[in-house]
């Protein structure tokens, strides 16, 4: 058995039909966000699909990392201000 990653996507189809231990892809379904760079995180996720388990993790921390750093620039923008509170403006 050859422990070798096939280049492309139908080299690797051929190399799972031959080899029923090899990686193989989970096909989930992934769902556009319209936000440009999570989407691009999450088509990394496919990477995954054709890489033996021990590979995983790298793509794993680099999506993670990659979406951490989106969802804190988020928190480091501002947004848009709400009304301004009313103190002591009551009307009868």
């Amino acid at each position: 058995m050859s422990d070798a990653v096939p280049e492309s996507p139908e080299a690797f189809e051929e190399a799972a039909e031959d080899d029923p231990s090899a990686p193989a892809p989970l096909d989930v379904p992934r769902t556009p966000t319209d936000h440009p760079g999570v989407d691009a995180l999450l088509d990394r996720l496919g990477d995954a699909d054709h890489l033996a388990t021990d590979g995983h993790v790298e793509v794993y921390e680099d999506v993670h990392r990659g979406l951490r750093d989106a969802l804190t620039a988020l928190d480091a923008r501002p947004g848009p201000q709400g009304p301004a509170p009313s103190y002591g403006q009551h009307r009868s």
